[in-house]
């Protein structure tokens, strides 16, 4: 009887499935190097994702401000518009971003928009817009 009961013992050790310790161990090390490598390539495309959506929403308020501009060109041209005057808030809401602007709105005489300053929503980049004669647009893009 004893001698069943330790066969019956034996052949249940001999079919144990599982993981040793050291596979265990194994598998969390490389886990960690992997993590390692890729957390900081992810957080560098995160980053640059938002300044590229930064850069998006300011071209979207230089876009609302040159219509506005054009729609109002009487009174709007060769001065400067602030976030507070009532184009200023028609801009913002017509670019439908959730940013603020940090300067006022440049115009020229012939009614183009020439430079402004954008911070975008979660108050990290500051994009500033200059536009020259030749109609070339430049966002240069910093941290706030």
């Amino acid at each position: 009887m004893f001698e069943l009961v330790n066969k019956k013992r034996n052949d249940l050790k001999k079919n144990k499935k599982g993981f040793t310790l050291v596979e265990v161990i194994v598998v969390l090390v490389i886990l960690a190097i992997l993590a390692a490598i890729l957390i900081p390539t992810m957080i560098g495309w995160i980053n640059k994702a938002n300044k590229k959506t930064a850069i998006v929403e300011a071209r979207s308020v230089e876009l609302a401000a040159q219509t506005i501009v054009s729609e109002n060109s009487n009174t709007l041209s060769g001065g400067a518009i602030t976030s507070e005057e009532a184009a200023g808030k028609e801009i913002m809401a017509l670019s439908e971003v959730e940013g603020t602007l940090a300067t006022n709105i440049v115009t020229d005489a012939k009614g183009k928009v020439k430079s402004f300053t954008y911070i975008d929503s979660t108050n990290k980049y500051k994009v500033t817009y200059n536009g020259d004669e030749k109609g070339d647009k430049k966002f240069v893009i910093t941290d706030n």
